[in-house]
């Protein structure tokens, strides 16, 4: 059986001690990635939602980067919006920016009430490389 392990990016582990879970985890060659949203460095929201979507995207970039992958070897997204009619123009902006070419990833994009003073929020799941 493989055993998990943790992974955080540099800087920011605190963040996730806090509140009692792991950025990402190493399961194997895969790679779970927990929700990331727009926080500043002490963890509150950007309130400028175009930052927001961009500090959400800069967050998993460093959690991928923690363990050695990048948008690349993600195969599997999922986000969450407060008003994704609203703010999709947004989010896909930033989104066809930082996701590379095709092909791409799964991608399902969830609708949500809450998101704890967020407005979006993105998890993913990726394959990482073979070390050489």
């Amino acid at each position: 059986m493989t055993k998990r392990e943790a992974i955080f990016p540099a800087g920011r582990q605190a963040l996730y001690e806090i509140n009692r879970y792991s950025a990402a985890i190493r399961s194997g060659d895969l790679l779970f990635v927990s929700g990331q949203v727009g926080s500043r460095e002490d963890g509150s929201p950007e309130p400028d939602f175009a930052k927001q979507v961009q500090l959400a995207f800069d967050n998993l970039k460093a959690v991928l980067k923690a363990a050695g992958a990048t948008f690349d070897d993600v195969v599997d997204v999922t986000s969450f919006h407060t008003d994704p009619a609203a703010q999709w123009p947004v989010i896909s902006d930033i989104r066809f920016k930082e996701i590379g070419e095709a092909p791409y990833p799964n991608w399902t994009a969830v609708g949500v009430n809450w998101l704890a003073g967020f407005d979006f929020e993105i998890k993913v799941i990726a394959r990482l490389p073979q070390a050489a």
